[in-house]
């Protein structure tokens, strides 16, 4: 099977969701349902990092590849996150060359970057070499860069000859908000917007993402047909608020046809 890396380096399919309860038996459960990855988010959360290396070792044991946002394009944020082994780590709002080359050299080590040397649980606390490790991390880290600005559009065809960016990722509802019409995501501008970066991304060969926390067959479809190969649909509280719902729904329509 292929790893995670090698899917978006080959711009196949990869099918993920995200995490945002604390609870890190959510990422073990949505491991074990066999997704290719679980986004597990600590820009819009209350994960904190102990929470953050349980959810990691969760995902793992549940036979997924783990993918975290961090909450801002920070070295000393990635830093932290590395040294728990995450298979890879999502940069939110990249808007130009000079960000995305701040936000590569965070996860490599030199001379390549300016990655500080610690791995704890990424090197399973000694028993892997670390040394290894370095030459390993550098090759076979998942790096992903989210779009969520019109300036990121503009400076896209210069971002995508990044070597290390393992897939350029849409955010919708930011970027419908640079323009002014945050939240209305399939206007014709910000799908214009979409559409132009799509073309960029695909031109390079670069593996093309979007993240959307609600979801119906018709929006996967959508984003599916625009030629988007990575889908990160759903959040934890959403699957169970509209899992709930519809039970509950079903046992008072029940209920009440008795009344009939």
């Amino acid at each position: 099977m292929s790893s995670l890396k090698e899917k978006l380096r080959n711009c196949e399919p990869v099918a993920g969701t995200h995490v945002f309860l604390k609870d890190h038996c959510v990422s073990e459960l949505c491991a074990s349902l066999g997704y290719d990855c679980v986004w597990i988010d600590t820009e819009h959360t209350a994960i904190d990092y102990s929470i953050l290396e349980q959810h990691i070792i969760a995902a793992h044991s549940g036979g997924t590849e783990s993918i975290v946002r961090v909450p801002w394009n920070d070295h000393i944020l990635v830093k932290r996150v590395l040294e728990m082994g995450p298979t890879g780590i999502l940069f939110p709002t990249v808007n130009t060359v000079e960000e995305l080359d701040y936000a590569m050299k965070a996860t490599l080590y030199p001379p390549e970057g300016i990655r500080g040397f610690g791995p704890m649980r990424a090197i399973r606390y000694g028993v892997d070499d670390s040394l290894e490790y370095i030459k390993k991390s550098n090759k076979e880290l998942v790096r992903i860069v989210q779009l969520e600005s019109y300036i990121a559009i503009q400076n896209l065809k210069e971002m995508v000859k990044n070597p290390y960016v393992d897939c350029f990722l849409f955010g919708p509802n930011d970027l419908s908000g640079s323009i002014g019409k945050l939240g209305d995501v399939f206007n014709s501008q910000t799908s214009a917007l979409i559409d132009e970066g799509i073309k960029i991304i695909r031109d390079a060969g670069k593996s093309i993402g979007v993240s959307s926390g609600d979801w119906n067959p018709q929006t996967i479809q959508y984003w599916h047909d625009k030629g988007i190969n990575v889908l990160f649909m759903g959040i934890d509280y959403l699957h169970l608020f509209k899992g709930a719902k519809d039970e509950l729904r079903e046992i008072r329509r029940i209920q009440q046809s008795d009344k009939a």
